[in-house]
C-alpha cells in the first residue's frame, strides 16, 4: 500500500513562492531564496529540509515517549546544517547536526534509554533523506523542575 500526497507551490514573484500544503485549515507559507539571488522573505529549500528533519525526529521521539508514558512537559529542538560544494562544483547540503532537549520529569531516564535507540527509525523524512547526507541527532533531556 502507498500513500501519496501532493503540495503546490505558485510563484509570487523573483524566488518568493506561495507554498499551498493541501491540508484544509493551514495556511500556506512564503519561501524564498536569501540575497542575492532572492530577498530573503521567507526559509528557503535548505532551511526547510532542517526543519522538517528536526520536526519529524521530535514528533518520532514525543510518540515514542508518550507510549512509554513519560509526559514531555517541552522540548527544544536545533538543527544545524553544513553545506559544501560536491565534485561537480554545486552546493550541497553536507550535513545536519539535530539536538533534541526533552524536558521531562525524573526518573524517565530508563524510558528516554528505551526510546533513543527506536524513534530515529520511525522518522519518515531522516530516514528517508540519510542516503544523501549525514544526519547526527542527539538528545540532550532537561529534567522538569517542579514548582
Amino acid at each position: 500500500m502507498h500513500d501519496s500526497f501532493a503540495v503546490t507551490l505558485s510563484r509570487v514573484d523573483g524566488y518568493k513562492f506561495e507554498v499551498d500544503f493541501g491540508v484544509e485549515g493551514v495556511p500556506r507559507l512564503l519561501v524564498d531564496e536569501p540575497a542575492p539571488l532572492g530577498e530573503g522573505a521567507g526559509p528557503n529549500p535548505t532551511r526547510m529540509l532542517a526543519a522538517a528533519v528536526g520536526n519529524c525526529l521530535a514528533a518520532s521521539l514525543l510518540f515514542c515517549l508518550s507510549k512509554a508514558r513519560v509526559e514531555v512537559s517541552d522540548i527544544k529542538v536545533r538543527v544545524e546544517g553544513t553545506t559544501a560544494r560536491n565534485e561537480r562544483g554545486r552546493l550541497r547540503v553536507e550535513g545536519l547536526a539535530v539536538t533534541l532537549e526533552p524536558t521531562l520529569p525524573a526518573g524517565a531516564t530508563g524510558a528516554l534509554n528505551r526510546c533513543s535507540g527506536l524513534f530515529k527509525d520511525f522518522c519518515i523524512v531522516t530516514q528517508s533523506v540519510r542516503d544523501g547526507l549525514d544526519v547526527d541527532v542527539q538528545v540532550k533531556p532537561v529534567v522538569a523542575v517542579r514548582a
